[in-house]
């Protein structure tokens, strides 16, 4: 099974792309994400969805994400933030939060995603590899 991230952005107007993308392929969400990463004194918030391949015969399985766009406080969390967790729920897959490193410290985005694709293989998030 292959992964692949596909960033649509960093989460400003582009989660309501995430939650069509949602909406509309409702029947093939995996699993919903939220990683959250440090960027100094702020926490950094992306959230992504993973989606069961379209085809049984077919091993890819996109993520798509909208990668760190939103700051994040727990006295007063964004409505975008909301916004996630309610339509994730809604679509029965409650969002997952992991905390990661954030993608500055990686050389390339690439890097970033095959080290989130570890973890998540690591912590059976994922599927593994065929």
């Amino acid at each position: 099974m292959q992964q692949r991230f596909i960033e649509l952005g960093e989460g400003y107007s582009d989660i309501y792309e995430l939650l069509e993308l949602m909406s509309t392929n409702s029947h093939r969400i995996y699993k919903a994400y939220i990683f959250s990463s440090g960027d100094g004194s702020a926490e950094r918030l992306s959230f992504a969805v993973s989606f069961s391949p379209a085809r049984a015969d077919s091993h890819y399985m996109p993520i798509y994400i909208c990668r760190e766009g939103i700051t994040y406080s727990a006295d007063k969390p964004s409505k975008r933030y909301n916004l996630f967790v309610e339509h994730a729920e809604a679509m029965n897959a409650s969002p997952i939060r992991v905390e990661v490193k954030h993608s500055s410290q990686f050389a390339e985005k690439d890097l970033f995603y095959q080290y989130i694709i570890g973890i998540l293989r690591l912590n059976h998030l994922l599927p593994p590899l065929q």
